[in-house]
């Protein structure tokens, strides 16, 4: 059986942004990549990124916040880190076949603001990580 290739999102606490990117791919590019997330640390998941992907007809309700696993790090196609600090602070990959990748998102997890506002940052993060995810899918980078 042919394995997909894997593509594992990072970021520090895998409860917003990766999750995001996670749900994204999953809908848009199942067929081609299996998919998985993981943090630096497990936050949980946040509420607001799960209401916010149900708004864009993604559910990650489901989903669970997980710690990276070195194994799949180094079988992975391509790692994506979606914050600065799981850029730098990325475990080594040992495998050279893997290639790893930053696409940088602001947290909407430290917007401030009325709860609208706070919102509004949830979903210009998602629209901005979906638009992403449909570039890789249709080009692959």
């Amino acid at each position: 059986m042919n394995q997909k290739p894997i593509v594992y999102f990072l970021c520090t606490g895998n409860s917003c942004r990766s999750q995001m990117a996670d749900g994204f791919l999953k809908a848009l590019g199942r067929e081609k990549y299996e998919v998985k997330s993981a943090g630096l640390e497990a936050h949980g998941l946040n509420p607001r990124a799960v209401q916010v992907m149900k708004e864009a007809g993604v559910d990650i309700s489901s989903h669970t916040s997980n710690v990276i696993d070195p194994d799949i790090l180094n079988r992975a196609y391509v790692v994506i880190t979606l914050c600065g600090h799981a850029d730098e602070h990325c475990p080594v990959i040992s495998n050279p076949n893997v290639t790893k990748w930053h696409w940088g998102f602001e947290d909407p997890a430290k917007a401030t603001g009325t709860e609208e506002e706070v919102m509004n940052q949830f979903r210009n993060v998602r629209d901005a990580i979906k638009n992403r995810i449909e570039k890789f899918v249709q080009e692959g980078k």
